[in-house]
């Protein structure tokens, strides 16, 4: 005897349905959101060290060091990309959300090594990144409901 699926509606089934929906569109534009921002802030950040503003104090020898202009221009190359994930996120894309997790995770790399540099700045940047590693991987679109 086999089971046949019943596909019937009823009204709280269709709330459920349609609160799942709008959490998921809530939590695809909050990590967009914030993508942009952190990318945002990371052309900032690279525009700066490019321009040899006098906001980095270079220090100790570090194993990773580039030379500043080297590192602004990995930051604006980042924060390019991220940009447009996030424009990718805030429409919806498929492809955004695997982009996004990779960029937040190449920004954690970046920042990580930019600690010796500016380090209060690149501890919030990674935090900032890993609430939208966070968010993208929770976040599941409408037809998986």
């Amino acid at each position: 005897m086999t089971a046949e699926r019943t596909d019937v509606t009823t009204p709280d089934s269709d709330a459920d349905h349609g609160a799942k929906t709008g959490f998921a569109f809530g939590i695809s534009i909050v990590a967009a959101a914030l993508i942009f921002v952190a990318s945002l802030v990371a052309i900032f950040q690279g525009i700066s060290a490019v321009a040899k503003d006098d906001l980095f104090v270079l220090g100790n020898e570090y194993v990773y060091k580039f030379d500043l202009t080297t590192w602004g221009w990995i930051h604006i190359v980042i924060g390019v990309v991220g940009v447009l994930v996030a424009g990718g996120l805030a429409v919806g894309a498929d492809w955004a959300r695997v982009a996004a997790v990779v960029i937040a995770s190449v920004s954690i790399i970046a920042q990580f090594l930019w600690l010796p540099y500016y380090p209060l700045w690149a501890i919030l940047i990674i935090a900032l990144d890993l609430i939208v590693i966070w968010a993208v991987a929770t976040w599941k679109p409408a037809e998986e409901y």
